[in-house]
């Protein structure tokens, strides 16, 4: 049924004196989200539960508040809860490739590191001060006098016994020598020897013989006494070394005494420290190879015995929060950082960095889900961590080198961290269906809406929310006009009159502009007029492409009728969103139909300009026509329907009901109103469906038929089930007040035809036809005109075919010569 808008039906009013206050100062600030009761039961039961794979990802529209609102309760559950350990990176004495962690309580990682730092640097003052002693110098001489002693008296004994038997004892590059000598004590020339007697030359023989045996002898002792010595004064240094490394170390456990780990690695630094007090003493310089090049000083190197605190937890009064903006492989989980030095990238354990899963183990981890995907390694790798429960620090480019380089492999952390997804519903189910591990690691599903009701409770928070941006971007305060234009805005945003837009980025960004014209105006509070202003401002600065589409109209150069009737034409509405900013314009609809069996052709489709929608729509549309008019008698005809002067593709369904209007108006001859513009979708039966974007689709009409000024004729139909999506701009609730223009709704496609046409549609009677003189009784005269021709022009065809048929069969065949 056909039935013209009221105006209490064309918006949604939100009266000041619904709002209890005077100013936005008068109420209190929002301390709560609002609208989200689902998503906020979801977030609850997700950081609640403590089990694997029990992760939140949360998705919503862009502006809802995700990030802040979750934010804002990780902040406060965190303080809540115990303050995780510090992790510490040490060097490992057994195997130095691999760096080791040691888990401290929160805020002593510093501590160890400063204790350990000054142990290091008191004991290079010292160790050298041990060995420079009087008493350590005393205990080292009076070994050394006895070693010397026994080594004398070892060679003594021999060399009297040589001398006795005309031997003596020299000393030569290669070590002592037996070489005997003449009874004046020359030695014996190898000249003088070979002249010898043999008898003389194999009693010297035999007696070197025995001689060397002992020499031997003597040698192999002295060599095990220097081993034993080099022990002993070995011992020596531990001990007077142990005096003090012993008594520091012995301090730090005492101080760690419930740390295992800790301990463990002291008794370490305490060994290594005792393996090489020769680091500790003082080095001699060495003369530089040749006389003009500077020696290089050789310095020890100490950095074994630092401590690298990995996290650091000291500040932090609950578990941490930690929200990646940026998360790439490195910034994820962390880097093994090199300096150059002589050409030369080097590492050690103090250069290994934390990534944003180390500096948030034991609390959250909020990551943008894009962003995630879109940085290589970064989502398999978070995976992987999740499923084995460690936290890796490794070089990820490794394996893609052509030369394989010595890194570091530093230990794996426990990972105990609740991981949070934010991004939009598409990467989640994009996701959900695609990857299958992702549903196992991922199980919670806090889903945003991007409306809520409007109703008492929820209209006030809007105001406490108003109150809350006042506060945070000191802005000066809104009076409740102002609130109430606020609270109707949202309406438009979530096109709904009982419904309320979710997306407070675009509320807080009216607010901050609405604050500016105020201020430019000299305002103490905004009002309502700055509220207008922003938002014509905001208009205006975006509307561009709108207003070039309507010099374009009224110069001619895009053709739109809106006085006048035309056969086979109506004009459709569309939407164009550019973004940040949509409008709705007219667009000239025509038809064309004749005798054929081709069917309903769409000429979108047929140059590759329709989406799918739009095709399924002309298919609806054929089967509308079938089952309504062609009950008695085939469908025989060929119609053509395309959108005039468009050249993009054409998608969605809601010009459904304005191309069957064309078409039958073709089919039939019957004029259509252009004064007129229709939007709405169909099903199969005729029932009109509602549409998207009816707000805007009126007002672009309506900015067309101003060009050339409103003539009382001017209206739009639409479906009425799009009644409750009304939320028009002033200027056109004041047109269709004054009855300058007009819009009207229907439920069934037959309710437009009287107002477009000027006939009444005709109900079908009993015996499956229309009333004379009715629209639908046009129509299916004419398709019955149609279907008659097609069936005689059939059979003229098969009679000529018949009759080439017997002419063949009656011709004798040639007789062939």
């Amino acid at each position: 049924m056909l039935r013209k808008v009221k105006k209490d039906e064309l918006y949604s009013c939100c009266e000041p004196s619904e709002l209890p206050f005077n100013t936005t100062n008068d109420i209190s600030a929002l301390k709560e989200t609002i609208g989200q009761k689902r998503a906020l039961s979801a977030v609850e039961f997700g950081l609640g539960i403590n089990s694997h794979g029990f992760n939140i990802y949360i998705l919503g529209e862009s502006g809802t508040g995700k990030l802040t609102t979750i934010r804002t309760i990780l902040e406060e559950k965190a303080k809540k809860e115990p303050v995780p350990n510090d992790c510490c990176y040490v060097y490992n004495f057994k195997n130095n490739d691999v760096p080791l962690t040691l888990s401290l309580p929160p805020g002593t990682g510093l501590t160890f590191q400063k204790d350990m730092d000054e142990m290091i640097t008191i004991l290079r003052q010292e160790i050298p001060k041990i060995f420079e002693s009087k008493e350590y110098e005393k205990q080292r001489t009076k070994i050394l006098e006895d070693f010397q002693q026994k080594q004398k008296s070892y060679f003594a004994d021999i060399e009297k016994d040589a001398k006795e038997k005309d031997f003596t004892l020299r000393k030569t590059v290669s070590g002592l020598v037996l070489v005997p000598v003449k009874t004046t004590g020359e030695t014996l020339s190898e000249e003088a020897y070979e002249n010898l007697e043999p008898k003389v030359k194999k009693k010297i023989e035999a007696i070197g013989k025995v001689l060397q045996e002992r020499l031997d002898d003597a040698i192999r002792i002295v060599r095990e006494e220097e081993k034993k010595i080099k022990d002993i004064m070995k011992d020596l240094e531990r001990q007077a070394a142990l005096s003090s490394v012993g008594h520091r170390i012995a301090e730090l456990k005492s101080k760690y005494e419930n740390n295992a780990g800790v301990l463990n690695y002291l008794k370490e630094v305490e060994e290594d420290i005792l393996e090489h007090l020769d680091d500790f003493k003082p080095q001699e310089e060495q003369a530089p190879s040749l006389p003009f090049m500077k020696q290089v000083k050789s310095e020890p190197s100490f950095i074994r015995y630092s401590v690298n605190v990995f996290v650091n937890n000291r500040e932090l009064k609950g578990v941490p929060v930690v929200i990646e903006n940026n998360p790439t492989y490195y910034n994820l989980f962390g880097r093994i950082e090199h300096k150059l030095q002589y050409g030369m990238a080097m590492t050690d354990f103090t250069m290994i960095k934390a990534g944003s899963l180390q500096m948030a183990n034991g609390g959250y981890l909020v990551i943008d889900a894009l962003e995630l995907l879109k940085n290589i390694f970064s989502y398999d790798a978070l995976k992987r961590t999740i499923k084995e429960k460690e936290i890796k620090t490794e070089d990820v480019w490794e394996q893609y080198r052509l030369i394989s380089t010595v890194t570091l492999r530093p230990a794996p952390i426990p990972f105990n961290v609740k991981i949070i997804l934010v991004g939009s519903p598409r990467l989640y189910y994009l996701l959900y269906s695609l990857d299958e591990e992702y549903r196992e690691l991922f199980k919670v599903k806090a889903d945003y809406e991007n409306r809520m009701d409007r109703n008492t409770e929820n209209t006030l928070k809007y105001a406490n929310f108003v109150r809350t941006k006042c506060d945070e971007r000191g802005l000066q305060a809104f009076n409740r006009d102002a609130v109430a234009k606020v609270i109707e805005y949202g309406s438009r945003l979530a096109e709904h009159q009982k419904k309320l837009s979710a997306k407070f980025s675009e509320i807080a960004d009216l607010l901050r502009e609405a604050d500016y014209w105020a201020r430019l105006s000299k305002n103490d509070v905004v009002t309502a007029g700055d509220v207008e202003k922003a938002l014509q401002e905001k208009t205006y600065r975006s509307n561009k492409v709108e207003k070039k589409i309507l010099e374009a109209t009224k110069e001619g150069t895009i053709l739109v009728d809106t006085e006048g009737a035309v056969t086979g034409q109506i004009n459709g509405l569309w939407v164009l969103d550019l973004g940040d900013y949509r409008f709705g314009m007219p667009s000239r609809i025509t038809a064309r139909s004749y005798a054929g069996r081709a069917g309903i052709v769409n000429i979108e489709r047929e140059t590759k300009l329709s989406g799918k929608i739009h095709e399924k729509a002309i298919l609806i549309l054929t089967a509308y026509l079938g089952g309504k008019y062609a009950i008695k008698h085939s469908l025989s005809l060929t119609a053509s329907l395309t959108f005039e002067q468009l050249y993009g593709e054409i998608e969605g369904d809601s010009a459904t009901c304005a191309e069957l209007y064309a078409l039958l108006s073709s089919i039939t001859n019957v004029p259509l109103k252009q004064s007129f513009a229709i939007t709405g979708s169909m099903n199969q039966h005729g029932e009109v469906q509602p549409i998207g974007g009816v707000n805007e689709k009126i007002e672009g009409f309506y900015e067309v038929c101003k060009l050339n000024g409103l003539n009382k004729e001017h209206g739009v139909i639409i479906p009425r089930r799009n009644l409750i999506n009304l939320m028009l701009k002033n200027e056109i609730i004041e047109a269709v007040l004054k009855k300058k223009f007009n819009i009207y709704a229907i439920d069934n496609i037959e309710d437009g035809i009287k107002i477009l046409t000027g006939l009444p549609p005709g109900e079908l009677k009993p015996d499956g036809t229309y009333p004379e003189k009715t629209f639908n009784f046009l129509v299916a005269k004419r398709l019955k005109e149609l279907s008659d021709a097609m069936k005689e022009e059939k059979e003229s065809d098969d009679n000529n075919r018949d009759k080439k048929k017997s002419g063949k069969k009656g011709k004798k065949p040639r007789k062939q010569k």
